[in-house]
């Protein structure tokens, strides 16, 4: 008889954005399920650019008997709001981080469910039921919205699934979508008795930021921000020596660098029984005159814009950030 158990992939939004010139990052990670004694993670290789993730696994079932699993690709929530500040980029398209994933080589195609909840309230069949499209977003959201019925639209408003704005350009108001849409691409598969298998998935990482440095408080390491930083990027006297010299060439005339966000929920690999046996990061910075920081232990710098850390035995205990301050387009 097969055994069954749940594999997830967690990916939740992450904080809010702290002004209009700023993208909140979304969260994003790897594979996670039900504990089991009979799978274990031999192998993950992880790749973070600000362009693409790569998670590259092998599983290996140690029993003699298949494990059935059902695997799935949680979405990281959207949820509409007046002053939309979301790295997302890709509004129109349902798989809008770009997600693929490929089992011992062939290519998986995912079924996708999404259901739109406000308020804590489930409303999926009431937005099929009017032919509204869930993607907050989209275009064909916003035009769907403008020929609700009166009666709808009112309904709507007082239930805060919409918020009545004032339009742009003529007289009248804008909906503006505040439900929360919740997508997941799920799969079946199998691993085999007494076999290793490879899984891989890629996508595209909604990367936040802001248009200039903002840990420094008038050109000096210090002040509530500075302080977050140092904690979840582990700021070292270095980067922030070259930090405040990039800022004070900006104060006097150059242009500014600008910060990139990237997070990765790491710590989900906890959820596998035991340690991962081996387990390697390499991140890419983008250009060679970027500056990064990240927490991370014997880090080696593999290429101009690329650094690794492997490690034995890997039980990991908490979720991973990066920051990356990018060079104006002519210090490239």
């Amino acid at each position: 008889m097969l055994k069954l158990f749940t594999l997830i992939v967690a990916a939740v939004i992450a904080s809010p954005a702290l002004a209009n010139d700023t993208m909140a990052e979304v969260k994003t990670g790897g594979l996670i399920f039900a504990q089991s004694d009979d799978v274990s993670m031999a192998e993950e290789d992880l790749f973070i650019s600000a362009s693409e993730v790569r998670v590259d696994y092998i599983f290996e079932n140690s029993s003699d008997k298949d494990v059935e699993s059902l695997v799935a690709f949680p979405m990281p929530d959207i949820t509409g709001l007046v002053d939309n500040n979301s790295a997302i980029s890709d509004y129109d398209s349902d798989n809008f981080l770009h997600f693929s994933t490929v089992q011992d080589g062939r290519p998986i195609t995912a079924k996708l469910q999404q259901r739109v909840v406000s308020l804590g309230i489930d409303v999926t069949e009431e937005f099929a039921k009017l032919g509204i499209p869930v993607l907050p977003y989209s275009q064909k959201t916003t035009e769907a919205l403008a020929k609700l019925p009166e009666t709808v639209r009112k309904d709507w408003i007082a239930r805060g699934l919409v918020y009545p704005m004032a339009a742009g350009d003529a007289a009248g108001v804008d909906l503006v979508p505040l439900w929360t849409l919740r997508s997941t691409y799920w799969w079946r598969t199998t691993f085999p008795a007494k076999k290793k298998v490879s899984v891989e998935h890629r996508y595209k990482p909604a990367v936040g930021g802001t248009v200039a440095i903002s840990f420094l408080e008038g050109g000096e390491p210090k002040g509530e921000r500075f302080d977050e930083y140092s904690r979840k990027y582990c700021l070292d006297g270095d980067f922030v020596r070259v930090a405040q010299q990039r800022a004070r060439e900006a104060e006097a005339g150059g242009a500014n660098y600008t910060e990139s966000w990237i997070s990765y929920v790491l710590s989900t690999g906890a959820n596998w029984a035991g340690p991962i046996k081996r387990f390697q990061l390499t991140i890419d910075k983008g250009k060679p005159g970027s500056l990064i920081s990240f927490c991370g232990s014997n880090v080696q710098k593999i290429g101009p814009t690329t650094f690794r850390m492997t490690s034995e035995d890997f039980d990991p205990t908490k979720d991973f950030d990066i920051l990356i301050l990018n060079p104006p387009e002519t210090a490239q």
